[in-house]
Formats: structure tokens, C-alpha cells, sequence
């Protein structure tokens, strides 16, 4: 089943169950997956599903962020429970492992030179990774691998 589609299924799901909080989060999950498919202006795959899940997830974390700055406790518990929520629609994470015996690969086939290569090291190992992992981390050690 489609990613798009399991988490219409899942709000239904909600509905009859009155989780309103849980519905709450999947419809504003929805909401931004219609906003990305009207902005592509095409039906997204799954793995455009799966980032704009990320996104929703990274914004959140960077809202506990702020809220632990100023001890707002009730807003962090909601927040981590929607993050908990996102999360189950994720693909399972690549370990660190994974991560760079991916990079390992793309700077055999690339053979990067210097730093003026990090684009096309980075499109190679986005699309070999995808959402399946932190790609601000990937970019870093691509960035660490090329200064070396």
C-alpha cells in the first residue's frame, strides 16, 4: 500500500477510534503532502512522501528545541508524541555503517577531486539514500571526506 495511502487509512482509523489528537496530526500531515503534490504538480511517490514526513518531523524537532530554551513542558510532550507518530511512516533509518559504505562507493565511481565536486557526490548519494537517512549528516562527512 501506498504511503499516501495508509495514512488516509490511518485518519479513518483515527475517526472511528475518537483519537483526536492523532487525527489532529495526520490531517496536518496530509494537508502538507497535498501542498507538495500541488507544488510537483504530480502524485508523489512514496519516497516524496517519506521526505515530506522528514521535514515535518525535523520541523518539530527544532520546535522542541526552542520550547526547551524556555521550560514550555506541555508543548514539548505534544510535540514529541507527534514526532512518535510521524515516525512510525518512515522507512527505517541507514546506520552509520551503511551511510558510509554508500559514500565509500559513490567517491569510487565519482572520483571527486575537490571540494568543487561536492554536488555531483552529494545528487549521487541522495539518490542512493534517499529518506532513508539524515542527509545534513551525509553532507558533512562527504564535506570532512573532500578536505581530506
Amino acid at each position: 500500500m501506498a504511503l499516501a495511502e495508509q495514512i488516509t487509512k490511518d485518519m479513518t482509523t483515527a475517526m472511528k477510534e475518537q483519537d483526536k489528537f492523532k487525527l489532529s496530526v495526520l490531517r496536518m500531515l496530509k494537508s502538507a503532502v497535498q501542498m507538495e503534490k500541488i507544488s510537483k504538480n504530480h502524485d508523489l511517490s512514496d519516497d516524496e512522501v517519506a521526505a515530506v514526513i522528514k521535514k515535518q518531523v525535523k520541523m518539530r524537532k527544532d520546535s522542541i528545541t526552542e520550547f526547551t530554551k524556555y521550560g514550555k513542558n506541555d508543548e514539548i510532550d505534544n510535540l514529541n508524541k507527534e514526532v512518535e507518530i510521524l515516525s512510525e511512516y518512515l522507512p527505517e533509518e541507514l546506520s552509520e555503517e551503511e551511510i558510509d559504505k554508500i559514500i565509500d562507493e559513490v567517491f569510487t565511481e565519482i572520483k571527486p577531486e575537490s571540494i568543487k565536486d561536492m554536488g555531483k557526490v552529494m545528487k549521487a548519494a541522495t539518490d542512493r539514500i534517499g529518506s532513508r537517512g539524515d542527509m545534513s549528516a551525509v553532507s558533512a562527512k562527504v564535506r570532512t571526506k573532500l578536505s581530506a
